[in-house]
């Protein structure tokens, strides 16, 4: 029963915390710590934490960010589930800050890209302009990966050693 409590409340704290760094940062174009968080929560907390964790963010997340659309909120929530997917499978031995960083560039760009999709059928927009308009933001939220992981992940992860043992 302790477990579950702990669980529900590290769940809980964490989703909030992707919330609150999104809504702080909101004033920067694609400048985020979503990626770094998730490939954090994804790496110490394990699969199912995270798919809990990344599920309410993106609910909450599309219920903050105006009228809820469950296209968006789909193709969002696909987008967002790929890193935790991938870096508990297929890059599960990946511990190195580097080469995480190296994963948050792709991980940006994917998430990118997925989320074309849906803004194409609801905007109807050209794809050839909607590309050369979102690139920039593309390469701006690859960076931000980047470099948060980069320079973020050793720290946040000695302090997930200690508060969660």
């Amino acid at each position: 029963m302790h477990n579950k409590i702990k669980d529900i409340t590290l769940c809980a704290i964490c989703t909030s915390i992707l919330i609150v760094q999104e809504q702080i940062l909101s004033i920067l174009p694609n400048i985020q710590l979503t990626i770094f968080l998730m490939v954090v929560f994804s790496k110490k907390l394990g699969l199912v934490r995270t798919i809990i964790i990344i599920a309410c963010y993106t609910l909450i997340d599309g219920l903050i960010g105006g009228p809820f659309n469950i296209i968006y909120f789909l193709f969002m929530l696909i987008g967002w589930l790929i890193i935790p997917v991938l870096l508990c499978t297929v890059f599960k031995k990946v511990n190195s800050p580097l080469y995480l960083a190296l994963l948050g560039v792709m991980f940006a760009f994917i998430y990118s890209w997925i989320n074309i999709i849906p803004n194409l059928i609801l905007t109807s927009a050209n794809i050839i302009s909607y590309l050369a308009a979102d690139y920039p933001f593309e390469l701006i939220l690859a960076a931000s990966s980047f470099l948060s992981i980069l320079w973020l992940y050793e720290p946040i992860e000695r302090v997930f050693k200690k508060i969660y043992k």
